[in-house]
């Protein structure tokens, strides 16, 4: 059987045959190879320029691994190895930048648009004729892949909620359902999450996503059919859940970055786009090409990433500083209308053109593209016994209540209208 060996910076060799080789040549997967993993972060980060392609390879090699650790059949490991592999083929350019627009426009994110693209029911490249190329749908009903299954543990979706006090050791993982599949890919403890953290702590030299793998991968079970870990591996989910944590508000939300996010996404509101699927056809190059091409503001923003000309935070507004009451108010303007025209209240106290002033509502960025952030909900095994996290760690509450940043608001213009920006948004914001 044909197959090939890639040498992955974080895990080494890791080989394709078969169904991943050919899924792993798709146009689709190969779109990924031009998408970099943490969007506009080597802006802060130079070093941060690895693809999602990278990502996806990684992921399909620790949810293998995690496959092999727990013993599970070869048809279940082959199963996780295609789920890791495909589970990000729906994300826009430049990873999570364009989230919340591209949501408020199509309706979908970008799970919702991987799905659909392995349904067959979304083809991205669309009128696209390159040479000897399949499609992934195509290829999966080739082997009878479960698409469905596929599905679920993409999404996160597992069977009915089962009673974790009741445990037949006679059923192993084949005990109430196979929600363990999905656990793997998406859940609290998955192959997604070791995959980012120790290639992003790599990549962008910020040392919090160290994580120990390899005690995890030895204290991983099954019961009643679902993914637990034995309380000898505790501290190890420790490390990974504040390493999480860490990056979050090092590396993920750090203001710099958001500010750039801003500004691309405002620019790509701005263009002139007929079908906002189509986003989903390009790389990072092509979005950036895109934006080039056309006049005014789009153009001026296209060229001031390129160059890192961006916009300077005229007002940081911290939770400590403000009422609960006035919190909640600041954050319904994640909604984009409200935003606007706050926005536009403020550009106009301060004279300037109402794209000029961008407003950051980082927790609710934060909870639409990674809604697991909050989630320490592993659950642990000591004997016969199974227990929440909760109760071997003091850590489990504290990280679901943290929150990613210490900014409940922040609002950016460019470097010459700083100060009648923070005065004009001041008189909006804080009346």
């Amino acid at each position: 059987m044909e197959f090939k060996i890639i040498h992955d910076a974080i895990h080494g060799s890791i080989k394709f045959q078969g169904i991943t080789l050919r899924l792993l040549e798709t146009p689709e997967m190969q779109r990924l190879n031009a998408i970099k993993q943490l969007g506009l972060g080597y802006l802060v980060f130079p070093g941060a320029n690895h693809t999602r392609l990278e990502h996806s390879i990684g992921v399909s090699y620790v949810a293998g691994r995690m496959g092999e650790a727990l013993q599970l059949p070869k048809e279940e490991r082959m199963l996780l190895q295609i789920a890791g592999l495909l589970h990000d083929i729906g994300h826009a350019p430049f990873s999570h930048t364009l989230e919340y627009l591209l949501h408020e426009k199509t309706g979908l994110d970008h799970m919702e648009i991987t799905t659909k693209i392995i349904e067959g029911k979304v083809d991205i490249l669309k009128g696209v004729e390159i040479e000897e190329s399949e499609r992934v749908a195509e290829i999966l009903d080739e082997y009878s892949i479960s698409k469905e299954m596929l599905k679920k543990m993409i999404l996160g979706k597992t069977e009915r909620k089962m009673d974790i006090l009741q445990v037949d050791r006679n059923q192993g993982y084949f005990g109430q359902g196979k929600n363990y599949l999905v656990n793997i890919i998406s859940g609290s403890l998955d192959a997604d999450q070791i995959d980012y953290l120790l290639r992003d702590a790599h990549y962008t030299g910020v040392a919090h996503g160290a994580i120990d793998f390899p005690r995890i991968l030895n204290t991983l079970k099954i019961r009643n059919g679902e993914l637990m870990l034995d309380k000898k591996g505790v501290p190890a989910l420790e490390g990974m859940l504040v390493a999480r944590a860490l990056m979050y508000s090092a590396v993920y939300f750090h203001k710099t970055n958001r500010i750039g996010e801003l500004m691309i996404s405002r620019a790509l509101e701005l263009a002139e786009m007929e079908n906002w699927m189509d986003v989903y056809r390009f790389n990072d190059a092509e979005l950036l090409s895109f934006l080039l091409a056309q006049k005014g503001y789009p153009r001026e923003i296209a060229l001031r990433i390129k160059y890192r000309k961006l916009f300077k935070k005229a007002l940081v507004l911290r939770s400590e500083e403000l009422e609960e009451d006035k919190i909640v108010e600041l954050r319904e303007l994640f909604e984009l209308k409200k935003r606007r025209k706050v926005e536009r209240e403020i550009a106009e106290g301060a004279g300037i053109e109402p794209y000029y002033v961008l407003i950051d509502i980082p927790q609710k960025i934060a909870d639409l593209s990674e809604p697991r952030l909050a989630k320490t909900d592993v659950k642990i095994v000591d004997g016969d016994k199974v227990y929440m996290f909760s109760k071997f760690s003091p850590l489990a509450r504290a990280l679901q209540i943290r929150k990613v940043q210490d900014w409940v608001l922040m609002v950016a213009t460019p470097k010459n209208f700083v100060e009648k920006v923070r005065k004009s948004a001041k008189r909006v914001l804080l009346p």
